[in-house]
């Protein structure tokens, strides 16, 4: 089977669409504002999956963060993008994929100097299956409780993506796969 290059949609301030690109051109020390989403995995017991970061990736390799992110396709519907990811990323099936955080948006840069520059609306969902993650995403993974996430990234955030940390600092009551 032939892969098709991702290809991003790039954003102009408001949120507006102005363009696509070629997934492999955006993440640059001058990556453009673009369109993501990032996701929070729950399984039938509310413990959450963290996943590491494989250590070849392009940006944050080797840091723990949220159990994924990605970008739609243009013209995808964001839910299809999720779950799309979710099989591609972790061999995962997913359901009951709901939003969380809407309005998030981010920049960062890595020690490397690549930013991510993402409008990333943030989602919850539920396994629905047995992880099966691909090694070029994911180094290691691990089902923790909520709140253990929480202390472990207030307690050491150097180890975690920086999205995480202010994902969690912006979720608002419990964080839950019903959040």
């Amino acid at each position: 089977m032939i892969e098709t290059p991702e290809t991003v949609v790039l954003l102009a301030e408001d949120g507006s669409v102005v363009g696509t690109a070629p997934k492999a051109t955006v993440h640059t020390t001058d990556t453009p504002l673009h369109l993501a989403f990032s996701c929070h995995v729950f399984d039938e017991h509310g413990r959450v999956l963290v996943t590491r970061r494989a250590l070849d990736k392009r940006t944050w390799p080797g840091v723990w963060t949220n159990a994924f992110c990605g970008h739609p396709a243009p013209g995808e519907d964001t839910v299809q993008a999720i779950a799309r990811r979710a099989e591609r990323e972790l061999g995962l099936r997913i359901t009951d994929v709901r939003v969380a955080l809407p309005d998030f948006r981010y920049r960062a840069v890595d020690a490397s100097g690549i930013v991510e520059n993402e409008i990333c609306p943030v989602y919850t969902a539920r396994a629905a299956g047995e992880l099966s993650p691909a090694a070029d995403e994911v180094a290691e993974w691990a089902w923790i409780d909520p709140a253990e996430l929480r202390a472990a990234v207030a307690a050491t955030p150097f180890a975690f993506s920086p999205w995480l940390g202010w994902q969690l600092a912006a979720w608002e009551g419990d964080y839950s796969p019903s959040a």
